[in-house]
């Protein structure tokens, strides 16, 4: 079974988070967490900081993150890991494979036209609210 990963980067103040708008299929033009494909034995929380890094310039010593919750999707043979984490400094963020963008947390991320994941964005911000551990919001 194939493994992805989104990593949910919380603002250093909180009230925001950053999302990727993609440029290619899926859900080309749509915002999305950041994240990527885990590679066939690669450790799961070290392909989350490489996808992280990869698509943002964000290290490890910018950021702990930790898994919050897991998608299951049996019948296409695939899983998403979702970690979550807020920044520790308020860092210039970089990448070249999508536009990067901060959202405002008050956006309605169970909106379709605008955000990839068939309301999954919205539902791992709810999921997150429970975890203040992980991030101030």
């Amino acid at each position: 079974m194939q493994g992805y990963n989104c990593i949910a980067v919380v603002h250093r103040d909180g009230g925001k988070w950053l999302m990727c708008k993609r440029r290619k299929d899926p859900y080309k033009g749509l915002f999305n967490l950041v994240g990527g494909k885990i590679e066939s034995g690669e450790d799961h929380l070290a392909a989350a900081y490489r996808e992280l890094y990869e698509e943002t310039s964000i290290t490890a010593e910018d950021i702990d993150i930790q898994r919050l919750i897991t998608f299951d999707y049996p019948l296409d043979g695939c899983f998403v890991e979702v970690y979550a984490g807020q920044l520790k400094d308020d860092i210039q963020v970089s990448g070249d494979e999508n536009e990067l963008v901060w959202k405002s947390l008050d956006d309605n991320f169970f909106d379709m036209k605008y955000y990839a994941g068939e309301g999954n964005i919205g539902h791992i911000l709810e999921i997150l609210k429970l975890h203040p551990e992980l991030a101030e919001l």
